[in-house]
């Protein structure tokens, strides 16, 4: 393809500089300073894009306490029917409180034990859907495991199902703040299953009976978030003695999803404080960021030089489209074409002769590639041998 050059280096739009006054940034650096967090890991993700707007040891690995019933339940709803019948074994009902109370034997619709799962975060539940999903519970961590991995978390391992500490072979159960996010929007927005998740984790009340029809079974919502704030969509919480408080929930308002995840957010005597930290990250995100269109569809490639071609040149093409991505006001997008030299001939059509990225504050977020609008084919010995023949006939 030859040798790269820089072409272009534009700030994509004169309105950018516009809204970000001198002072803007140090504005913006002193608020993140005085959310004074008491989480000790924490983030807050633009959940369209999945890009990080707050984090405060996003990157600590720490144990998730029942947060992991996430990944549970996205596990439970892609890998399994509904209607699948569940059955407890005595490993299940031995599980510590917070617990549903099934004994040895008793049979379960997989859809009912989410709800029990999700809105009441029981241990025995999460230990009963891993060992009738994947046939044993170590199994069933293997699963959540892979997907974590699929979906890009590199410092997230599961042992347990229900988020109990635990260790084996491939270490501790833990996972870090950034990659909770990242798990919860796989949830709610990648995940071909996110509407049925979304459905069972919003639900406020929920009853139902064993498959004997002997048992009865209430569930409340202990999601407080939900009527915390004006387009709460989901949240998990979560606590053990080593993890402490956790949390993870996501917010919908004019068009902007927030994710929030928060690790070693106090013991007993705070159980409040996962609430505040939520509530000061998820206003901090709805003040300070709003959408802005990030690609500049004005920017054209100009023709390309076509070696041994039989015409000097080849048209490119730029094959991007609109993106919004939510921004601070001090924050800058540039954007740099970057293209080859010059092209040998043959020239097919759609052959990449380059790419156009996108700098956020410096750091490159996206890019598309620069494409030949058309072919050029090479001037060899048998061109000149046919140009020959034409002039000798005239």
């Amino acid at each position: 393809m030859g040798r790269w050059r820089n072409r272009i280096c534009v700030l994509l739009s004169a309105a950018l500089l516009a809204v970000c006054p001198a002072g803007a940034g140090h504005a913006a650096a002193a608020q993140e300073e005085a959310l004074s967090l008491h989480a000790r890991g924490a983030v807050l993700m633009d959940g369209d894009s999945g890009r990080i707007l707050y984090g405060k040891e996003e990157a600590a690995p720490l144990p998730m306490a029942s947060t992991t019933k996430l990944m549970t339940c996205i596990v439970a709803l892609e890998e399994a029917d509904p209607e699948l019948v569940c059955t407890a074994s005595a490993n299940a009902a031995a599980q510590p409180e917070v617990k549903l109370g099934m004994q040895k034997g008793d049979r379960f619709c997989l859809e009912d034990l989410l709800y029990s799962l999700m809105l009441e975060s029981h241990n025995d539940t999460a230990v009963c859907i891993a060992e009738n999903v994947a046939g044993s519970v170590e199994a069933f961590a293997a699963r959540m495991n892979q997907k974590a991995a699929e979906i890009g978390c590199v410092d997230t391992h599961y042992v347990t199902p229900n988020g109990l500490d635990g260790e084996d072979a491939g270490g501790i159960h833990h996972t870090t703040a950034a990659e909770l996010a990242r798990v919860m929007r796989y949830c709610i927005t990648q995940s071909a299953r996110a509407q049925e998740f979304l459905e069972v984790t919003q639900t406020m009340n929920y009853s139902f009976t064993d498959l004997s029809g002997t048992r009865h079974y209430s569930c409340v919502n202990h999601n407080a978030f939900l009527t915390m704030m004006d387009g709460a969509l989901t949240g998990k919480t979560g606590f053990t003695s080593q993890a402490g408080y956790c949390y993870v929930g996501a917010l919908y308002r004019d068009g902007r999803l927030l994710i929030v995840s928060l690790l070693a957010c106090g013991w007993p005597g705070h159980k409040s404080w996962k609430w505040s930290d939520t509530r000061a990250l998820m206003e901090y995100g709805l003040e300070q960021f709003h959408k802005r269109e990030v690609t500049d569809l004005s920017i054209s490639a100009p023709p390309l030089p076509v070696l041994d071609g039989k015409q000097p040149s080849v048209a490119l093409a730029v094959c991007q489209q609109p993106v919004e991505l939510l921004m601070r006001a001090d924050e800058t997008v540039t954007s740099r074409l970057e293209l080859a030299e010059s092209l040998a001939a043959p020239v097919a059509k759609g052959r990449q002769a380059g790419v156009l990225r996108y700098y956020l504050n410096g750091t490159e977020f996206l890019s598309f590639p620069v494409v030949t609008a058309e072919a050029v084919e090479k001037v060899d010995f048998p061109y000149y041998l046919s140009l020959a023949a034409e002039q000798f006939l005239l």
